[in-house]
């Protein structure tokens, strides 16, 4: 597949409802997810959970892009071909994770800045020379008591900024991804005022550093309550705020908007993806960059075992099936059953 431009990469990932499979768990992340169905979390059982993702009938007309660990951007398949080749024969395109995680912001013990920039340029001409197509960068901000402080969104920001300015730099797509977390109490209006605030400021630094938007692709959550919260918001509330809050924040040449999961079921991140396309009236692509909402009854099915990688990966296909229909608003809860 050959592009002639940032635009054309990032508009292929999120064309006609395909989404983005989010693999790029890290080593730590990915010894709880194989903890909790009894796995030993090797390399080898990692590459092989991953290889029967990437090898799924699912991927081929639902999956546009997949994020990619340091790892297993590196690993082969027991055949001898590289898990990125495997990607690519399934119509996919090979992304990175690259930002290195979190540190406390100004001494807080809540409030976090993500790192990663110092080396950055570095590691995006290895990426780049070993196949990815574009890259990911994850900033998190925190809902609490007098929090999200304006300081700490903006210096999240500005860092998502310079590492997208980074990325295309080397022809590499960049995914900025603001999670206001879902944990807390908050009300669905304290996440819509941090989501609102993280995005306009994002875009505000991304002007600043002179990024192309249309070679650009949103990672942001849906405007929810927090787990915690006494009330429940439907799934109309949960559309209709996030939809109003992106199109108040989000420029009209930005080709695509692949939403994080961020502890929604698999069911409700497929039911408010779905209903947010039915009320449309948006110029931009909105779609799904998930993980676990695409990968848990895949790897609940797996268990670890050969006997199970059929079962699993009829499991993952459907996950990517359902949202590639929620992308298009043409879901119903009928097909789940």
């Amino acid at each position: 597949m050959n592009f002639s431009s940032l635009s054309e990469i990032a508009k292929y990932i999120v064309a006609d409802g395909k989404g983005i499979l989010a693999a790029d768990e890290s080593n730590p992340t990915c010894k709880k997810r194989f903890d909790s169905i009894s796995v030993e979390s090797t390399e080898e059982n990692r590459r092989d959970y991953r290889e029967l993702l990437f090898t799924s009938e699912g991927m081929k007309k639902n999956i546009g892009g997949v994020i990619l660990f340091d790892e297993t951007i590196r690993q082969h398949s027991d055949s001898g071909k590289s898990l990125v080749e495997i990607i690519v024969e399934r119509g996919a395109l090979p992304g990175i994770k690259v930002d290195k995680g979190l540190q406390p912001f100004n001494g807080s013990e809540i409030e976090t800045l993500t790192q990663g920039l110092d080396d950055l340029d570095e590691r995006c001409a290895e990426y780049a020379a070993l196949g990815a197509k574009f890259t990911k960068w994850r900033a998190v901000i925190s809902i609490g008591q007098n929090i999200p402080s304006q300081e700490c969104i903006d210096a999240n920001m500005e860092a998502l900024a310079s590492y997208a300015k980074t990325a295309q730099k080397h022809g590499m797509v960049p995914i900025v991804e603001p999670e206001v977390l879902i944990n807390g109490e908050h009300s669905i209006e304290d996440c819509y005022d941090a989501t609102s605030r993280s995005i306009k400021s994002l875009f505000d630094y991304l002007d600043s550093y002179d990024v192309d938007i249309s070679g650009t692709i949103l990672k942001p959550n849906m405007v929810t309550p927090g787990l915690d919260h006494v009330h429940t918001a439907t799934v109309e509330e949960v559309a209709q705020a996030t939809v109003k809050c992106l199109k108040e924040n989000v420029p009209a040449e930005l080709p695509g908007i692949a939403f994080l999961s961020g502890g929604q079921t698999e069911i409700e991140s497929t039911e408010h993806l779905n209903m947010m396309n039915k009320i449309g009236g948006f110029p931009w692509k909105l779609s799904f960059s998930y993980g676990r909402a695409l990968q848990a009854s895949a790897l609940s099915a797996w268990l670890g075992k050969k006997e199970n990688i059929s079962a699993a990966q009829d499991a993952f296909s459907h996950r990517a099936e359902m949202n590639k229909l929620a992308s298009l608003g043409k879901w119903s809860q009928s097909l789940e059953e």
